[in-house]
C-alpha cells in the first residue's frame, strides 16, 4: 500500500516494508529505481519480496521519484539534483533517521548528488550500486548543448511519437532482451506487465526524456571520491553498457574503477547482466545481507 508526502507542491509515493524482527538498531535501507520506460518503485518489488521471505532486519523505504509510478509527473526535464533534493526531504521529513541506499545503474548520479546534500546531517550509513555505469561515463561529462538539442527532440512531436512506440510490449520485450537481461527467458510477463503498466501514462515520458537525454551525464570523479561511507560495488558476470565508450571492459575493471575512488570500497560479481535486484535477486539479497553488518 502506498503512501504520499508533499514536497514543493507535487505528492510522492513510497512503500515501506518494516522489519519482522522489530530490530530499532536496524538501518533502514532506502532504495533508488531506475529510470526508463514504465520504470517505477515496482522495479525494487521482487527484491523487496525475497528480503521478507528471507527475514532480511532491515525496514525498507522504496519512493517513488518524481515523474514516476504514482508521484506527480509534470512535464519538466529532470535533473539528478532534482531528485536528490526530492530524497533529502523524503529523509529529513518521513525516514528521519540514517539510512543504507541501495541504488540501480545510473541513478547512482542521484546517489553521489544526495550524498553530497547529506554531508552535514549525517544521514547516509553506507551505499551499494547495483550495475552502475561505466567509470566513463560517470566521469566524462556530457555537452550541456548536445543535452539540449536531444531534449528539444525528445519534447517535440518526433520524441511523443518514438514514446508511443517505445512503450509498446514488442519494443520492451527486444530492448530487455537485448541490452538488460542475461537470460533473455528471465524477461518474464512480470517484467513485461509492470512495465507496460507503468507505462500508461503518456507523462512518463517526461522523466525518460531527461535520462535519455542525458542530463545525469556530468563529471562525478571529484564528488564520487569525497563518499566516506562504506560503499558496495555489485556488478553482474556478463554487465555490458548500451552508452559508447572508448574502450571495453570486463566486470572485474569496473569494479576496481570504482575501488580506486571509494575510500571504503569493496566490490563483487553475481550472475546476471544490467538489472541485477530483478534478475538475480536472491543471490542481490545475499550479498546485500553479508554487507549489512560492516556498517554501522
Amino acid at each position: 500500500m502506498s503512501e504520499f508526502y508533499s514536497w514543493k507542491g507535487y505528492q510522492c509515493a513510497y512503500e515501506i516494508y518494516p522489519s519482522k524482527h522489530n530490530a530499532i538498531d536496524s538501518i533502514p535501507l532506502l532504495l533508488i529505481h531506475p529510470i526508463g520506460v514504465g520504470l517505477s518503485k515496482y522495479f525494487w518489488h521482487r527484491f523487496c519480496s525475497i528480503s521478507e521471505q528471507q527475514n532480511l532486519p532491515n525496514p525498507i523505504y522504496n519512493p517513488d521519484l518524481l515523474g514516476c509510478g504514482e508521484s506527480d509527473m509534470p512535464s519538466v526535464a529532470y535533473y539528478p539534483i532534482d531528485w536528490a533534493e526530492q530524497l533529502q526531504y523524503f529523509l529529513e521529513t518521513v525516514v528521519k533517521r540514517p539510512v543504507i541506499l541501495i541504488v540501480q545503474g545510473a541513478l547512482f548520479s542521484v546517489a553521489v548528488s544526495l550524498v553530497k546534500l547529506q554531508q552535514e546531517s549525517h544521514l547516509i550509513s553506507g551505499l551499494i550500486l547495483s550495475g552502475p555505469p561505466a567509470w566513463e561515463l560517470m566521469t566524462k561529462a556530457d555537452s550541456p548543448i548536445a543535452q539540449k538539442i536531444r531534449w528539444n527532440l525528445f519534447y517535440s512531436p518526433f520524441g511523443k511519437a518514438f514514446y508511443r512506440y517505445a512503450r509498446s510490449r514488442k519494443f520492451v520485450q527486444s530492448f530487455s532482451q537485448k541490452q538488460l537481461f542475461a537470460d533473455a527467458s528471465s524477461v518474464d510477463k512480470e517484467w513485461l506487465d509492470t512495465l507496460e503498466n507503468g507505462a500508461k501514462n503518456p507523462q512518463t515520458q517526461y522523466a525518460v526524456f531527461s535520462f535519455l537525454a542525458g542530463f545525469w551525464r556530468q563529471k562525478y570523479q571529484e564528488a564520487i571520491a569525497t563518499i566516506n561511507q562504506p560503499t558496495l560495488v555489485v556488478v553482474g558476470e556478463q554487465t555490458s553498457t548500451i552508452d559508447k565508450i572508448e574502450q571495453a571492459e570486463t566486470p572485474e575493471q569496473r569494479i576496481n574503477d570504482y575501488l580506486k575512488y571509494l575510500s571504503q570500497g569493496e566490490g563483487c560479481k553475481i550472475p546476471g547482466r544490467n538489472v541485477l535486484p530483478y534478475e538475480s535477486t536472491e543471490k542481490f539479497v545475499e550479498v546485500v545481507r553479508n554487507f549489512l553488518p560492516k556498517i554501522s
